[in-house]
């Protein structure tokens, strides 16, 4: 096993990208698989790292290979802690989202700005009074992604002739069940466009550890925005899985885009004290 402290193949990551449903691999150069990365809060088995338009990479899926980790079991706290510390200092998430508005379509990108929590017993914080990890902190979170990579995002996207848009509000769910017709009404009187099971804790969870983070989300179905009354749009496993493969060459293509549109060296403002930060990558447990 490694730790996550130490430089890969020689050189600090700068980008990690984290694959949700469907998307478990990213084609790239120079690839080298790392050994499981130990954590203070277990093992993370698989990151792969590379190069992608000659930027170094580190990519890991969210839900392992196979999708064999449920979204309330994914240890968020170990992945994002192995990924910061290879030296990733940009995120790019990628989810699998149920569309809640009449304007979303089934291939849609979003770039996701806000969020709702509706997860429970989940781990969400780093500094949860059972560590000695610099003590308790409370993570201004109101904005939870980066606007200056949501826009580069954008612009990497329209580029591509990509039906985008540029933000949304995303309702984050328990799962692994979707949800009734009725949540789905509520959903939409909070003001969510999207609803998903993945995208908290790990967002807040980004920002403790100081990441600069873009969400990049694909509508995989509408059932809930039509009240559960269309079959071709339905919410099933199977349906965003059969999404998400067609989408595949589109969302790697996203990816690198945006990634080669990331000027070296942007990062986002430490919303906890630096210090702070450099306790919790230091920490092990």
């Amino acid at each position: 096993m490694t730790d996550a402290g130490a430089e890969t193949d020689g050189a600090t990551i700068e980008f990690a990208v984290i694959g949700g449903s469907g998307f478990e691999a990213l084609d790239l150069e120079a690839r080298v698989v790392l050994p499981p990365v130990e954590s203070p809060w277990g093992t993370v088995p698989e990151i792969v790292t590379g190069l992608l338009h000659g930027r170094s990479v580190a990519f890991a899926p969210r839900h392992g290979a196979g999708h064999r980790v449920p979204p309330h079991r994914v240890n968020e706290r170990a992945l994002l802690w192995a990924l910061r510390g290879l030296g990733a200092g940009v995120l790019l998430t990628t989810n699998a989202v149920g569309g809640l508005d009449a304007s979303l379509r089934p291939g849609d990108f979003v770039l996701t700005d806000q969020l709702i929590d509706r997860t429970h017993g989940r781990l969400d914080t780093y500094f949860d009074g059972e560590s000695d990890i610099a003590g308790v902190q409370h993570l201004p979170f109101a904005e939870p992604y980066d606007g200056a990579l949501r826009e580069i995002a954008l612009g990497a996207l329209r580029v591509l002739g990509e039906r985008v848009h540029p933000a949304g509000t995303s309702v984050v769910i328990q799962g692994p069940r979707f949800a009734t017709a009725a949540e789905a009404a509520w959903h939409r009187a909070m003001g969510a466009q999207l609803v998903n099971m993945t995208q908290l804790p790990e967002a807040a969870l980004a920002a403790e550890l100081g990441f600069a983070h873009v969400n990049l989300a694909i509508v995989t179905d509408t059932d809930t925005e039509r009240g559960g009354t269309d079959a071709d749009t339905s919410a099933t496993a199977e349906r965003v899985f059969a999404v998400m493969a067609q989408a595949q060459p589109r969302l790697s293509a996203a990816v690198a885009a945006i990634i080669a549109a990331i000027p070296p060296g942007h990062a986002s403002a430490q919303r906890l004290a630096p210090d702070v930060v450099e306790a919790l990558l230091r920490w092990r447990g």
